[in-house]
């Protein structure tokens, strides 16, 4: 048995049941696709499961994969052990409907017989217990019947609660005594390491009424799945997941930037070098497929693996960041058969380093706090952290529990999450309180009494407006049949008015009856597809039934060309940026188009003029806009962009803007992109961590923005004097270095007054229990000239104890520092701070020597500094 590398055991893997007539499919994302049971995909058949159910046609009935998933179920425990990891990659083979045992048993003996060369005394198959059918399979191929091993239902008959189930067939390989537990009677299915199973075999056969009834499938279906990286393991001969070839290049990476060797051992530096090598690779997938940092779901996973590798890196004595050198080592291994990684590589090392940065400032400030409240636990012999405490880390400094926990459990110290978790839903409790004040209206009441089956009938996309019959007017969480004056809510059974989705936003316009006239300003849908058209009668009455809808043309094509503006803008992004760049958010008005996307910094200026070039160049072009109903799968083929996490149908509308964009869209747009008539970015800016926004206009709105810029530049080059336009710059840069100089004289001026102060104080100073009392005011000193003229007193006199007052913009700084000897006798500077920042209206404190605080009351200072003399008296021994 050679050795063979993990890429190429994937390769031939994938060619072999290609030479079966399986359609190779590339990886599903890691983020799921029409899915929301999972946050993250989990296994090899989770972005297939609508095949299995029928929910959709699969492009061929034998489909081949290796997916990459993710599951974090285990993470405490990564690093802590070899067997555990976060990432993994699953082969898998599927049939649905089409082939079944007779096809699936022989295949995968012949692939790791024949194809990976493995003895067959070696393996092992195992069936469950009343699958004749597979057994006399097994047999048909040449394996002898001691060597099947037959299992009950806990191993081998995979069925989860009602629905499509059945048994299983697996495979295991003998990895020699040297793995085994030693005892005369060990086998398949003992305990220890010896006996690993490499391939599993679905044979999904019945349905099952999760009552004990089992029926039959017509048509049953096979779903294969073995671990990339234990198959690796086998064909490598190594004793973990952390030495296949792959990996093993990430942690010698780790050990190269800490400078320490890997032992393969449960001591504490191998660990780390476990937990970077596997967090690593996790992040470094999750990010290549859009996931960004953040405080929940997917993006709280992301964020934790990547803090719990940075903080194992300080703990190996890395300084500063360093997982992008590490994610680079990852990219080179992957990037032939995941090629995203290498397109996005700039963007996922840029999103990294990010958030290092960011956790070092939390690590920093929290870490500091959280020790304290260790050593106050210790000190009162304590062994559990309080959840008023771990909230407090969590709520102010940003320390994630999980974080607390994995320190805390290293210190023998356990957390009180259940009172860490009460405190949290307080919270959230009270967020949601704040939040009651949004008026619900009639929608509790009024929406029980529609009928939900009859959605309305749009026609928008086509018309702007139509003939159609009142069905509802709901008023005062009531159905009325008529309505004289007053606010109500209208649905009709068709309506040419879009209501707010998909960030845009709904629209306004009329509805008008033989005696009345309803103005409708606003356009919501319920989830069923009832569109609500809210707003008030102004004029006559209003009764159901035949009517005509109109909407606010002008203000439509408004918001038309704002919405197409934000398709072509994320096309430009993803030329300018990179094809990381996803839509993370949009909201269109008449007035703007805003587009959340993600990217890890700022654009430049550059960027900025380079993307709305492209944009403009677009809209110059005058392409045509066409629509086109399809399956999501055929959209997907035809390169279509779809939004992270959405929720597709069985058909969706594909919005083409010529060949420059291609998206997924239920709103409306212009019939060319020649409507927008001019584009322009008017703000460019942060939304959270890896998200930025950019602002749009277009149409006139394009024009108003220049000319009020023109109108600012024109009051600029007045106010300057400057004589024309390209005189401003000139100008502008004589007045800021005139500023600086005057700033300059200004300082200097100050440092020689602030200088005579302290030395009038020094000489004033009041003698007391052998400590020398030093006490002064300034007008809009800093905190740091403060420092620096309290520093240079007790630098020359030992004895001195300053306390040193400034005012800015109505505030008060307080300044105390303490010479060596004087600490000696017994002053604080902290604790005289603490004690007079109360008369001030205000706090703080700090160390013996040197101490700041801050107050309100400026009035009060005579009193804080006369308070100080009997504090400092007190205070010395």
């Amino acid at each position: 048995m050679k050795p063979i590398s993990l890429n190429e055991i994937r390769k031939k893997y994938l060619e072999f049941f290609e030479s079966k007539g399986h359609l190779c499919l590339n990886s599903f994302p890691l983020v799921p696709q029409d899915d929301d049971s999972l946050l993250l995909i989990n296994a090899g058949m989770a972005p297939l499961k609508k095949y299995f159910t029928g929910e959709r046609v699969p492009p061929r009935k034998r489909v081949t994969t290796c997916q990459k998933c993710v599951r974090t179920l285990d993470i405490d425990n990564v690093g802590k052990t070899a067997r555990h990891g976060t990432f993994f990659e699953m082969l898998g083979n599927f049939s649905f409907g089409d082939y079944f045992k007779e096809e699936a048993i022989p295949w995968a003996w012949e692939f790791l017989t024949k194809v990976m060369e493995i003895p067959e005394d070696r393996l092992y198959p195992s069936i469950y217990v009343e699958d004749d059918e597979a057994f006399d399979i097994w047999v048909k191929n040449g394996i002898p019947a001691d060597r099947i091993v037959r299992f009950g239902k806990d191993d081998n008959f995979w069925e989860i609660g009602s629905g499509p189930c059945g048994p299983c067939s697996e495979i295991y390989f003998d990895r020699g005594e040297k793995y085994g537990c030693g005892k005369p009677d060990c086998k398949v299915g003992c305990d220890c390491d010896r006996f690993i199973e490499v391939w599993n075999i679905v044979f999904t056969q019945f349905d099952s009424d999760g009552a004990g009834t089992y029926t039959r499938l017509a048509n049953p279906n096979i779903d294969t799945g073995m671990g990339l990286e234990r198959l690796a393991c086998v064909m490598q001969d190594v004793g973990n997941l952390f030495e296949v070839d792959t990996n093993r290049s990430i942690l010698d990476k780790v050990c190269e930037l800490c400078g320490k060797q890997y032992n393969g051992s449960a001591a504490d530096n191998d660990v780390s070098i476990r937990v970077i090598t596997d967090h690593i690779k996790t992040a470094t997938f999750l990010i290549g497929d859009g996931v960004i940092p953040s405080n929940e779901g997917r993006g709280y996973i992301l964020r934790r693996v990547l803090r719990r590798a940075a903080r194992h890196g300080r703990l190996l004595g890395i300084k500063g960041t360093f997982l992008g050198e590490v994610c680079d080592v990852v990219i080179a291994n992957n990037c032939e058969a995941y090629p995203e990684l290498s397109e996005r590589k700039e963007y996922i090392k840029k999103t990294i380093k990010a958030e290092e940065d960011r956790f070092a400032q939390t690590l920093d400030s929290g870490l500091a706090i959280l020790e304290k409240m260790l050593a106050d636990a210790e000190k009162n012999g304590e062994k559990t952290l309080s959840g008023e405490n771990v909230f407090k880390l969590y709520d102010t400094y940003g320390f994630p529990i999980d974080l607390t926990k994995e320190i805390t459990e290293e210190k023998g110290i356990e957390v009180d999450e259940a009172a860490f978790r009460e405190l949290m839903q307080e919270q959230k409790k009270r967020a949601r309180e704040a939040r009651a004040n949004i008026d619900a209206g009639w929608a509790g009441d009024a929406l029980a009494m529609i009928d939900k089956s009859k959605a309305t009938e749009f026609v928008g996309y086509t018309e702007n407006e139509c003939d159609c019959n009142i069905e509802y007017i709901i008023a005062d969480g009531e159905d009325v049949g008529v309505l004289t004056g007053g606010k109500a809510t209208i649905i009709l059974d068709k309506t040419a008015f879009y209501a707010e989705s998909g960030g845009q936003i709904g629209d306004q316009g009329y509805i008008k009856t033989a005696k009345g006239i309803f103005r409708v300003d606003d356009t919501q849908k319920t989830p069923e597809g009832q569109y609500l058209h809210i707003g008030e009668v102004i004029e006559g009455t209003i009764e159901k039934g035949s009517a005509a809808a109109s909407i606010n043309v002008e203000r439509r094509d408004a918001i038309r060309r704002n919405h197409s503006a934000l398709h072509l803008l994320q096309a430009a992004l993803r030329s300018v940026l990179g094809s990381h760049v996803e839509q993370a958010g949009s909201y269109v008005t008449a007035e703007r188009g805003r587009f959340d996307f993600t990217h890890g910094s700022a654009l430049t200026e550059e960027e900025i003029r380079k993307v709305e070039l492209l944009v403009n160049a677009q809209i110059l072009a005058n392409n045509t806009v066409t629509t086109e109903i399809m399956t999501p799968d055929e959209a997907r083929s035809k390169g279509a962009m779809a939004l992270f996490g959405e929720k597709y149908g069985s058909s969706v509308r594909v919005v083409s803007m010529g060949d420059f964009s291609v998206e997924l869209c239920g709103g409306t747009h212009v019939s060319a992109t020649g409507c927008l008539g001019m584009f322009r970015a008017v703000s460019e800016s942060s939304v959270a961590a890896g998200v930025r926004r950019i602002e749009c206009v277009t149409g006139m709105n394009t024009l108003s923005a220049m000319l009020s810029q023109e109108q600012l530049l024109d009051t600029v080059k007045k106010t300057v004097k400057a004589v024309n336009n390209d005189d401003i710059l000139n100008k502008a840069e004589q007045i800021i270095n005139d500023s600086k100089a005057l700033k300059k004289e200004l300082e200097a001026i100050n440092r020689k007054s602030a200088s005579e102060a302290v030395d009038k104080a020094y000489n004033e100073a009041i003698d007391v229990k052998g400590t020398k009392l030093v006490r002064a005011s300034f007008n809009d000193a800093t905190v740091d000239a403060l420092r620096d003229s309290a520093d240079k007193i007790v630098a020359k006199d030992e004895n001195a104890v300053c306390l040193f007052s400034t005012v800015n913009e109505g505030k008060v700084l307080l300044v105390s520092a303490c010479g060596s000897n004087a600490v000696k006798l017994g002053a604080h500077a902290g604790n005289l701070l603490k004690a007079i920042s109360p008369i001030l209206g205000g706090g703080g404190g700090g160390r013996p020597n040197s101490a700041s605080s801050g107050g309100k009351d400026a009035s009060k200072i005579p009193e804080a500094f006369s308070t100080a003399e009997s504090v400092l008296s007190d205070q010395i021994k």
